[in-house]
């Protein structure tokens, strides 16, 4: 019955969830005409001035525009079909005495290093699948997303890994945009207030423009200000309230990874691209390095840098390491603690306790450079399946 009201009130809800959308164009289209139409056609009377301000609003209005229609048409990413119980899962799983054995045992397959609270596997009862670390359900999208930072209803939309780049541009052109019309317009603005004669038409055209591009001027820094905090500290909205869950416990910064890495993970490796709106976010949103460097290790399979090969992913590698990284397999390895001296290109082998090769990869222990490691695997599996602790 609660899934017939669900979907009941999300049929509801998705006509609904463009009013916001549409309010913010009729604006922006009403801002568009106030400023082109009744300030510089109509009030300014210096020719240069009026190309001057035309040349550069022109610019910020068409960057705010696409960053805006980016992060409302730009899929958030949604979990790849690895992570859903096959039939066979799901039989077991809702026969089983104990459903979260099942989901435990399966898990031991994929790439997950974060925990439910009570350390289990993190499991979503209404998509049937696995969550893979980072991604969460959205009551509103009925489906779980990638990175789920939250859900806009600004932009109709999830924000998360495949769109919070374009997101996080939105709010930054609106702010410029916003001030660049409240300091162009102060002038006429002054001009009304102080009672020189001015077509009333335009005069209220102005004044409201003034208001209203300062009233979200301010508004936004504070968002913007938020969502920068975020990127620095590789964080999601989600988990800024409350940390993700490793082996070792609960923890905000487990997957900071220093400031530079952290918005080069969201905006890309070239850095000339980080303003403008196309996709440069780094990896497939699934796998993610930690602040301890220890990748997910995938009992049957490979992973390389930050990149996890699963079916439903077309980036290429290249494209998804930071500059540092180079990319080399990562193997099963028992739990250890290992010490040694390492160069660039290379792989660290060493032998556990149990006469075992264990193989790090370089870029999860290191940079650059000839360090001393200590590197504690926690959470590994061997080639058997079995989880050791």
């Amino acid at each position: 019955m609660s899934g017939k009201r669900g979907k009941a009130l999300t049929f509801i809800y998705k006509p609904l969830g463009w009013f916001p959308v549409i309010i913010i164009n009729a604006i922006a289209v009403w801002s568009y005409f106030a400023y082109v139409v009744i300030l510089c056609f109509d009030s300014v009377e210096d020719p240069i001035e009026r190309a001057i301000y035309l040349i550069f609003y022109h610019p910020f209005f068409l960057m705010f525009m696409i960053s805006y229609w980016k992060a409302i048409l730009t899929s958030p990413g949604y979990v790849p079909s690895k992570f859903y119980l096959t039939s066979e899962d799901t039989e077991k799983y809702e026969s089983a005495e104990n459903p979260q054995d099942v989901v435990n045992d399966i898990a031991k397959d994929l790439p997950i290093v974060t925990f439910a609270v009570n350390k289990s596997t993190r499991f979503c009862e209404p998509c049937h699948m696995i969550k893979p670390d980072r991604s969460h359900h959205c009551s509103m999208c009925q489906r779980c997303v990638l990175k789920m930072d939250h859900h806009c209803p600004w932009v109709n939309n999830c924000v998360g890994w495949g769109n919070y780049k374009y997101f996080v541009l939105f709010l930054f052109y609106s702010i410029l945009y916003t001030m660049y019309i409240t300091f162009t317009t102060l002038k006429y603005f002054i001009k009304f207030w102080g009672g020189n004669h001015m077509d009333t038409r335009s005069s209220l055209h102005i004044l409201f423009l003034f208001f209203v591009a300062a009233m979200f001027s301010v508004s936004l820094w504070s968002l913007f200000g938020f969502h920068c905090f975020l990127t620095l500290n590789n964080r999601s909205t989600l988990e800024s309230f409350r940390g993700p869950t490793f082996q070792h416990g609960p923890d905000k910064n487990g997957f900071n990874l220093g400031k530079m890495n952290n918005v080069k993970q969201v905006f890309g490796n070239s850095k000339w691209k980080w303003i403008l709106p196309v996709f440069t976010t780094l990896g497939n949103g699934v796998v993610y390095r930690t602040a301890t460097s220890l990748e997910p290790i995938e009992s049957n399979g490979l992973l390389q840098g930050n990149h996890y090969d699963y079916d439903d992913d077309s980036a290429s590698e290249k494209d998804t390491l930071l500059e540092h990284e180079q990319a080399s397999p990562i193997y099963d390895a028992r739990t250890t603690t290992a010490s040694a001296f390492i160069n660039d290109d290379t792989v660290l082998t060493l032998s556990d306790s149990e006469g075992e090769d264990v193989m790090f990869d370089l870029t999860n222990t290191v940079d650059q450079g000839n360090q001393l490691l200590t590197v504690p695997l926690n959470n590994s599996r061997g080639n058997s399946g079995d989880e050791l602790t």
